[in-house]
Protein backbone atom coordinates (compact mmCIF):
# COMPACT_ATOMS: atom_id res chain seq x y z
CA UNK A 1 0.00 0.00 0.00
CA UNK A 2 1.56 3.16 -1.10
CA UNK A 3 2.21 5.74 2.31
CA UNK A 4 1.15 9.66 2.14
CA UNK A 5 3.73 11.45 4.75
CA UNK A 6 3.40 14.87 5.12
CA UNK A 7 6.27 16.93 6.71
CA UNK A 8 5.10 20.61 7.88
CA UNK A 9 8.36 22.85 9.01
CA UNK A 10 7.73 26.59 9.92
CA UNK A 11 9.40 28.73 8.18
CA UNK A 12 12.16 30.72 10.10
CA UNK A 13 10.53 29.96 13.47
CA UNK A 14 12.19 31.74 16.09
CA UNK A 15 12.41 34.90 14.15
CA UNK A 16 8.99 34.44 13.14
CA UNK A 17 7.42 33.45 16.38
CA UNK A 18 9.08 36.34 18.68
CA UNK A 19 7.80 38.57 15.59
CA UNK A 20 4.46 37.54 16.27
CA UNK A 21 4.98 38.02 20.05
CA UNK A 22 6.24 41.03 20.55
CA UNK A 23 3.80 42.54 18.42
CA UNK A 24 1.27 40.89 20.53
CA UNK A 25 2.66 42.54 23.70
CA UNK A 26 2.35 45.96 21.57
CA UNK A 27 5.62 46.27 19.78
CA UNK A 28 5.07 49.00 16.67
CA UNK A 29 7.18 46.99 14.27
CA UNK A 30 7.32 43.79 12.49
CA UNK A 31 11.16 42.54 13.26
CA UNK A 32 10.82 39.93 10.29
CA UNK A 33 11.17 43.43 8.16
CA UNK A 34 14.13 44.83 9.98
CA UNK A 35 17.81 44.03 9.87
CA UNK A 36 17.06 41.74 13.30
CA UNK A 37 18.32 38.38 14.09
CA UNK A 38 17.24 36.09 17.12
CA UNK A 39 20.84 35.21 19.40
CA UNK A 40 22.65 34.40 22.25
CA UNK A 41 23.85 36.44 24.86
CA UNK A 42 26.98 38.18 23.38
CA UNK A 43 28.37 39.14 27.15
CA UNK A 44 28.86 35.17 27.81
CA UNK A 45 30.93 34.85 24.25
CA UNK A 46 28.23 32.33 23.23
CA UNK A 47 26.36 34.87 21.11
CA UNK A 48 25.83 33.39 17.44
CA UNK A 49 22.75 33.64 15.20
CA UNK A 50 19.86 31.03 15.65
CA UNK A 51 17.61 32.67 13.17
CA UNK A 52 17.52 35.76 10.99
CA UNK A 53 15.97 37.95 9.07
CA UNK A 54 15.84 38.18 5.07
CA UNK A 55 17.50 41.44 5.30
CA UNK A 56 19.89 39.72 7.42
CA UNK A 57 20.42 37.26 4.83
CA UNK A 58 20.67 39.39 2.25
CA UNK A 59 23.55 40.81 3.53
CA UNK A 60 25.61 37.22 3.72
CA UNK A 61 24.58 36.52 7.65
CA UNK A 62 24.13 32.92 7.88
CA UNK A 63 22.77 30.88 10.78
CA UNK A 64 25.73 29.44 13.31
CA UNK A 65 28.22 32.35 13.04
CA UNK A 66 29.13 34.98 15.68
CA UNK A 67 26.93 37.82 16.41
CA UNK A 68 30.23 39.95 16.53
CA UNK A 69 30.65 39.06 12.78
CA UNK A 70 26.71 39.53 11.56
CA UNK A 71 27.21 42.85 12.93
CA UNK A 72 29.85 43.43 10.56
CA UNK A 73 27.77 42.55 7.99
CA UNK A 74 24.94 44.29 9.01
CA UNK A 75 26.05 47.82 11.31
CA UNK A 76 22.27 48.33 12.39
CA UNK A 77 21.51 44.62 13.52
CA UNK A 78 18.98 44.12 16.10
CA UNK A 79 19.74 41.30 18.32
CA UNK A 80 16.56 40.02 20.40
CA UNK A 81 17.29 36.65 22.61
CA UNK A 82 15.60 33.25 22.41
CA UNK A 83 12.36 32.71 23.94
CA UNK A 84 11.82 28.94 24.02
CA UNK A 85 8.79 29.50 26.34
CA UNK A 86 7.69 31.64 23.45
CA UNK A 87 8.56 28.86 20.92
CA UNK A 88 6.92 26.02 22.68
CA UNK A 89 3.45 27.71 23.12
CA UNK A 90 3.32 28.41 19.10
CA UNK A 91 4.83 24.86 18.78
CA UNK A 92 1.82 23.38 20.64
CA UNK A 93 -0.63 25.46 18.94
CA UNK A 94 0.47 24.17 15.64
CA UNK A 95 1.13 20.11 16.90
CA UNK A 96 -2.69 20.65 18.14
CA UNK A 97 -4.15 21.81 14.81
CA UNK A 98 -2.35 18.72 12.63
CA UNK A 99 -4.16 16.15 15.43
CA UNK A 100 -7.15 17.19 13.58
CA UNK A 101 -6.17 15.51 10.58
CA UNK A 102 -4.19 12.44 12.06
CA UNK A 103 -2.44 11.29 15.53
CA UNK A 104 0.11 9.79 13.88
CA UNK A 105 2.59 12.48 13.92
CA UNK A 106 6.06 12.75 14.75
CA UNK A 107 7.66 16.30 16.45
CA UNK A 108 10.44 15.72 14.49
CA UNK A 109 12.13 19.17 16.58
CA UNK A 110 10.12 22.27 17.53
CA UNK A 111 9.14 23.70 14.00
CA UNK A 112 9.05 20.54 11.99
CA UNK A 113 6.17 17.84 12.05
CA UNK A 114 5.60 14.32 9.98
CA UNK A 115 2.24 13.47 9.48
CA UNK A 116 1.31 9.78 8.43
CA UNK A 117 -1.78 10.82 6.33
CA UNK A 118 -2.54 7.26 4.56
CA UNK A 119 -5.29 6.50 6.84
CA UNK A 120 -6.71 9.82 6.92
CA UNK A 121 -7.20 9.73 3.32
CA UNK A 122 -11.10 8.59 3.66
CA UNK A 123 -11.66 11.03 5.65
CA UNK A 124 -10.54 14.55 4.37
CA UNK A 125 -9.32 13.44 1.01
CA UNK A 126 -6.67 14.26 -1.17
CA UNK A 127 -3.35 14.92 0.94
CA UNK A 128 -1.88 17.75 -1.79
CA UNK A 129 -5.29 19.91 -1.56
CA UNK A 130 -5.02 18.98 2.64
CA UNK A 131 -1.54 20.67 2.14
CA UNK A 132 -2.30 23.42 0.73
CA UNK A 133 -5.66 24.18 3.58
CA UNK A 134 -2.62 22.90 6.17
CA UNK A 135 -0.78 25.96 5.03
CA UNK A 136 -3.12 28.68 4.53
CA UNK A 137 -4.85 27.51 7.88
CA UNK A 138 -1.66 27.72 9.98
CA UNK A 139 -1.19 31.58 8.67
CA UNK A 140 -4.61 32.59 9.47
CA UNK A 141 -4.86 30.95 13.02
CA UNK A 142 -0.97 31.66 14.09
CA UNK A 143 0.47 34.24 11.95
CA UNK A 144 3.34 32.46 10.52
CA UNK A 145 3.93 30.69 7.30
CA UNK A 146 4.85 26.92 6.89
CA UNK A 147 6.02 24.68 3.89
CA UNK A 148 4.54 21.80 3.42
CA UNK A 149 6.29 18.59 1.65
CA UNK A 150 4.05 15.74 0.37
CA UNK A 151 6.13 12.41 -0.38
CA UNK A 152 5.90 8.44 0.00
CA UNK A 153 8.00 8.48 2.73
CA UNK A 154 9.44 10.49 5.33
CA UNK A 155 12.73 11.68 3.81
CA UNK A 156 10.88 12.45 0.44
CA UNK A 157 8.08 14.50 2.27
CA UNK A 158 11.22 16.37 3.86
CA UNK A 159 12.86 16.65 0.86
CA UNK A 160 9.98 18.20 -0.67
CA UNK A 161 9.26 20.86 1.97
CA UNK A 162 12.53 22.14 1.46
CA UNK A 163 12.57 22.79 -1.87
CA UNK A 164 11.85 26.87 -2.79
CA UNK A 165 10.21 28.58 0.20
CA UNK A 166 8.51 30.25 2.01
CA UNK A 167 4.77 29.80 2.19
CA UNK A 168 4.94 26.83 -0.43
CA UNK A 169 3.69 23.17 -0.68
CA UNK A 170 5.59 20.85 -2.93
CA UNK A 171 5.52 16.72 -3.77
CA UNK A 172 8.42 14.57 -4.03
CA UNK A 173 6.92 10.99 -4.77
CA UNK A 174 8.76 8.39 -5.19
CA UNK A 175 8.00 8.49 -9.25
CA UNK A 176 9.53 12.01 -8.98
CA UNK A 177 12.71 11.26 -7.50
CA UNK A 178 14.52 11.53 -10.95
CA UNK A 179 13.14 14.54 -12.14
CA UNK A 180 12.85 16.55 -8.83
CA UNK A 181 15.60 15.23 -6.56
CA UNK A 182 18.37 13.56 -8.98
CA UNK A 183 20.14 17.15 -10.35
CA UNK A 184 20.67 19.04 -7.07
CA UNK A 185 24.02 19.13 -5.73
CA UNK A 186 24.72 16.16 -3.06
CA UNK A 187 25.14 18.24 -0.30
CA UNK A 188 21.21 18.93 -0.31
CA UNK A 189 20.41 15.14 0.27
CA UNK A 190 18.83 14.84 3.54
CA UNK A 191 22.15 13.97 6.27
CA UNK A 192 24.63 14.65 3.95
CA UNK A 193 26.65 17.15 6.22
CA UNK A 194 30.08 19.54 5.21
CA UNK A 195 32.68 16.80 5.95
CA UNK A 196 30.47 13.62 3.77
CA UNK A 197 29.74 16.20 0.84
CA UNK A 198 33.53 17.26 1.05
CA UNK A 199 34.14 13.24 0.59
CA UNK A 200 31.94 12.42 -2.00
CA UNK A 201 33.14 15.01 -4.13
CA UNK A 202 36.76 14.04 -4.02
CA UNK A 203 35.25 10.41 -5.20
CA UNK A 204 33.51 12.41 -8.27
CA UNK A 205 30.25 12.87 -6.75
CA UNK A 206 28.65 15.86 -7.46
CA UNK A 207 24.95 15.46 -7.74
CA UNK A 208 22.47 13.29 -5.66
CA UNK A 209 21.78 11.28 -9.12
CA UNK A 210 25.53 10.52 -9.40
CA UNK A 211 25.41 9.44 -5.41
CA UNK A 212 22.30 6.97 -6.28
CA UNK A 213 24.47 5.41 -9.40
CA UNK A 214 27.45 4.92 -7.57
CA UNK A 215 28.35 1.28 -6.59
CA UNK A 216 26.45 0.41 -3.04
CA UNK A 217 29.24 -1.67 -2.20
CA UNK A 218 31.80 0.75 -2.36
CA UNK A 219 29.89 3.42 -0.56
CA UNK A 220 29.76 0.84 2.93
CA UNK A 221 33.48 0.53 2.23
CA UNK A 222 34.19 3.82 2.85
CA UNK A 223 31.50 5.14 5.25
CA UNK A 224 30.20 2.07 6.79
CA UNK A 225 26.68 1.91 7.89
CA UNK A 226 26.27 5.35 6.70
CA UNK A 227 27.36 4.51 3.22
CA UNK A 228 24.42 2.07 3.13
CA UNK A 229 22.09 4.91 4.42
CA UNK A 230 23.73 7.49 1.64
CA UNK A 231 22.58 5.25 -1.25
CA UNK A 232 19.17 4.29 -0.16
CA UNK A 233 18.59 8.09 0.71
CA UNK A 234 19.47 8.96 -3.26
CA UNK A 235 17.38 6.25 -4.36
CA UNK A 236 14.33 7.84 -2.51
CA UNK A 237 14.15 4.85 -0.31
CA UNK A 238 12.97 5.29 2.95
CA UNK A 239 11.23 2.72 5.15
CA UNK A 240 11.19 4.58 8.51
CA UNK A 241 8.06 5.18 10.34
CA UNK A 242 6.58 8.29 11.80
CA UNK A 243 7.23 7.57 15.47
CA UNK A 244 4.48 9.22 17.51
CA UNK A 245 4.73 8.63 21.05
CA UNK A 246 2.10 7.25 23.45
CA UNK A 247 2.80 7.42 27.49
CA UNK A 248 3.03 3.02 27.73
CA UNK A 249 0.69 2.54 31.35
CA UNK A 250 2.81 2.14 34.39
CA UNK A 251 5.72 4.43 32.76
CA UNK A 252 6.67 7.72 33.32
CA UNK A 253 8.46 9.42 30.12
CA UNK A 254 10.01 13.07 29.80
CA UNK A 255 11.89 14.37 26.38
CA UNK A 256 12.55 17.24 24.99
CA UNK A 257 12.94 18.34 21.21
CA UNK A 258 16.76 20.36 21.17
CA UNK A 259 16.67 23.87 19.48
CA UNK A 260 19.37 22.52 17.27
CA UNK A 261 21.59 19.53 17.02
CA UNK A 262 23.60 18.91 20.36
CA UNK A 263 26.95 17.27 20.08
CA UNK A 264 28.85 18.99 23.03
CA UNK A 265 28.72 15.97 26.55
CA UNK A 266 27.70 19.23 28.80
CA UNK A 267 24.83 20.38 26.99
CA UNK A 268 23.21 17.32 26.82
CA UNK A 269 23.93 16.11 29.99
CA UNK A 270 22.38 19.41 31.51
CA UNK A 271 19.39 17.99 29.18
CA UNK A 272 19.33 14.61 30.67
CA UNK A 273 19.32 16.82 34.07
CA UNK A 274 16.16 18.56 33.43
CA UNK A 275 14.28 15.44 31.98
CA UNK A 276 15.26 13.82 35.25
CA UNK A 277 14.06 16.70 37.08
CA UNK A 278 10.84 16.24 35.63
CA UNK A 279 10.39 12.68 35.51
CA UNK A 280 11.32 12.84 39.68
CA UNK A 281 9.17 15.40 40.52
CA UNK A 282 6.19 13.24 38.51
CA UNK A 283 7.28 10.09 39.64
CA UNK A 284 7.19 11.33 43.67
CA UNK A 285 4.23 13.16 43.08
CA UNK A 286 2.34 10.14 42.53
CA UNK A 287 4.47 8.75 45.62
CA UNK A 288 5.63 5.95 43.45
CA UNK A 289 9.27 4.03 43.48
CA UNK A 290 10.35 2.91 39.94
CA UNK A 291 13.18 -0.04 39.24
CA UNK A 292 13.52 0.53 35.62
CA UNK A 293 15.32 3.27 33.65
CA UNK A 294 16.38 3.72 29.87
CA UNK A 295 16.77 6.55 27.62
CA UNK A 296 16.09 7.05 23.87
CA UNK A 297 17.85 9.50 21.64
CA UNK A 298 17.11 10.27 18.07
CA UNK A 299 19.63 11.47 15.61
CA UNK A 300 20.21 14.17 13.46
CA UNK A 301 18.21 11.97 10.76
CA UNK A 302 15.53 9.29 11.14
CA UNK A 303 17.55 7.13 13.71
CA UNK A 304 15.83 5.89 17.11
CA UNK A 305 17.70 4.53 19.53
CA UNK A 306 16.97 3.41 23.05
CA UNK A 307 18.35 1.38 26.06
CA UNK A 308 16.55 0.41 29.11
CA UNK A 309 18.01 -1.45 32.66
CA UNK A 310 16.65 -3.29 35.40
CA UNK A 311 18.22 -1.43 38.89
CA UNK A 312 18.80 -3.83 41.70
CA UNK A 313 17.34 -1.07 44.14
CA UNK A 314 14.31 1.30 43.42
CA UNK A 315 14.72 4.70 42.85
CA UNK A 316 12.80 7.99 43.38
CA UNK A 317 15.20 10.86 43.79
CA UNK A 318 16.62 13.56 41.03
CA UNK A 319 19.82 12.33 41.55
CA UNK A 320 19.35 8.56 41.22
CA UNK A 321 17.36 9.23 38.10
CA UNK A 322 19.88 11.80 36.64
CA UNK A 323 23.17 9.50 37.54
CA UNK A 324 21.83 6.20 35.47
CA UNK A 325 20.21 8.18 32.96
CA UNK A 326 23.44 9.77 32.23
CA UNK A 327 25.16 6.30 32.20
CA UNK A 328 22.76 4.97 29.73
CA UNK A 329 23.08 7.42 27.73
CA UNK A 330 26.69 7.02 27.19
CA UNK A 331 26.46 4.24 26.72
CA UNK A 332 24.02 4.87 23.75
CA UNK A 333 25.50 8.13 21.97
CA UNK A 334 27.81 7.61 19.61
CA UNK A 335 29.89 10.87 19.93
CA UNK A 336 29.99 11.54 16.57
CA UNK A 337 26.12 12.49 15.33
CA UNK A 338 24.37 15.16 16.42
CA UNK A 339 21.55 14.77 18.74
CA UNK A 340 18.37 15.88 17.83
CA UNK A 341 15.69 15.16 20.69
CA UNK A 342 16.47 12.79 24.29
CA UNK A 343 13.65 11.22 26.48
CA UNK A 344 14.21 9.55 29.68
CA UNK A 345 11.84 7.51 30.88
CA UNK A 346 10.99 4.99 34.29
CA UNK A 347 8.85 1.73 34.88
CA UNK A 348 8.17 -1.09 36.96
CA UNK A 349 6.64 1.33 39.15
CA UNK A 350 5.71 0.66 42.96
CA UNK A 351 4.48 2.03 45.92
CA UNK A 352 7.11 0.51 47.86
CA UNK A 353 11.00 0.67 47.67
CA UNK A 354 11.94 -2.47 46.18
CA UNK A 355 15.65 -4.06 46.68
CA UNK A 356 18.04 -7.06 44.94
CA UNK A 357 19.69 -8.62 48.09
CA UNK A 358 22.65 -10.43 47.25
CA UNK A 359 24.02 -13.11 49.77
CA UNK A 360 27.64 -10.88 50.13
CA UNK A 361 24.92 -8.12 50.76
CA UNK A 362 25.76 -7.72 54.49
CA UNK A 363 24.17 -3.64 54.73
CA UNK A 364 21.25 -3.86 56.69
CA UNK A 365 21.59 -0.15 56.81
CA UNK A 366 19.22 1.82 54.75
CA UNK A 367 20.12 5.14 56.35
CA UNK A 368 22.24 6.25 53.29
CA UNK A 369 19.06 5.22 51.29
CA UNK A 370 16.38 7.29 53.53
CA UNK A 371 18.77 10.13 53.76
CA UNK A 372 18.71 10.94 50.53
CA UNK A 373 14.59 10.67 50.10
CA UNK A 374 14.68 13.13 53.28
CA UNK A 375 17.13 15.70 51.02
CA UNK A 376 14.92 15.12 48.03
CA UNK A 377 11.46 16.22 50.20
CA UNK A 378 13.27 18.83 51.43
CA UNK A 379 14.69 20.00 48.03
CA UNK A 380 11.14 19.48 46.50
CA UNK A 381 9.88 21.80 49.45
CA UNK A 382 11.72 24.57 48.80
CA UNK A 383 10.82 24.14 45.30
CA UNK A 384 7.51 24.30 45.83
CA UNK A 385 7.84 27.57 48.14
CA UNK A 386 10.40 29.78 45.98
CA UNK A 387 10.63 28.03 42.34
CA UNK A 388 12.34 24.78 40.99
CA UNK A 389 15.44 27.30 39.53
CA UNK A 390 16.25 27.78 43.41
CA UNK A 391 18.36 24.55 43.84
CA UNK A 392 20.33 22.71 40.97
CA UNK A 393 22.86 19.97 40.18
CA UNK A 394 25.87 21.18 41.25
CA UNK A 395 27.21 20.88 37.93
CA UNK A 396 24.45 22.69 36.09
CA UNK A 397 25.49 25.70 37.99
CA UNK A 398 26.90 28.53 35.65
CA UNK A 399 30.32 28.81 34.36
CA UNK A 400 32.36 31.22 36.11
Amino acid sequence: MDRFILHVDVNNAYLSWTAIWLLKKGYKTDIRERYSIIGGDESQRRGIVLAKSNLCKKNGVVTAETIGSARRKCPYLEVYPPVFKVYKYFSDKMYEYLCTYTDIIERYSIDECFLDYTGSIKLFGDPVKIAYKIKDDIYKKFGFTVNVGVGSNKLLAKMASDFEKPNKVHTLFSYEVKTKMHHLPVEDLFMIGKASSKRLREMGIKTIGELAAYPEDELIRRFKKMGKLMHEYANGIDDSEVHFEREAAKSISSSTVLPYNYSEDKKLQDVIMNLSRDVGRRLRYSKMYADTIGVWIKYSYFEKISKQEKLDISISTDEEICENACKIFDKLWNHDDGVRSVCVFISGLSTSKKRQLSIFDMDNDNSVIGNNEKVQKLIDDMQRKYGKNVIKFANMKEDK
